[in-house]
């Protein structure tokens, strides 16, 4: 659903389009550097590069990955018991991600609960 500033906005890059104002800027046609690593301080650079080219993520990123596994897993279980051990996982890996973020209680993830989650499942 696009809402009523996203509809303006839409206009408004349309309108610049059809008028032409997009043309000739600087750098079009040319490659996007995918690389910027601007926000990284100096000092750092290597070690993320390091990191980048071993495919290490950030731990948030890892225990995001490690939920969605365990869910995708959870899908294709049939045993009761298997799936209340592999829910109690994904909420232990929410909690550990609530607490790693440490930001308002109003962006947590909310942890899944087992009987909705069964109920959606059988």
């Amino acid at each position: 659903m696009i809402t009523g500033f996203e509809k303006i906005v839409e206009e408004r890059i349309q309108r610049a389009q059809r008028e032409g104002e997009f043309e000739n800027l600087t750098g079009s046609g040319q490659p996007l550097c995918l690389e910027d690593d601007q926000h990284i301080p100096e000092d750092l650079r290597l070690c993320h590069k390091i990191l980048k080219n071993a495919d290490c993520l950030p731990p948030a990123l890892e225990i995001k990955k490690e939920i969605r596994q365990t869910e995708d897993l959870l899908a294709g279980m049939r045993d009761t018991a298997e799936k209340y051990r592999a829910l109690k996982k994904i909420n232990l890996l929410i909690m550990k991600l609530n607490a790693f973020n440490n930001g308002p209680v109003e962006l947590e993830i909310p942890q899944r609960y087992d009987r909705q989650i069964l109920d959606r499942l059988t």
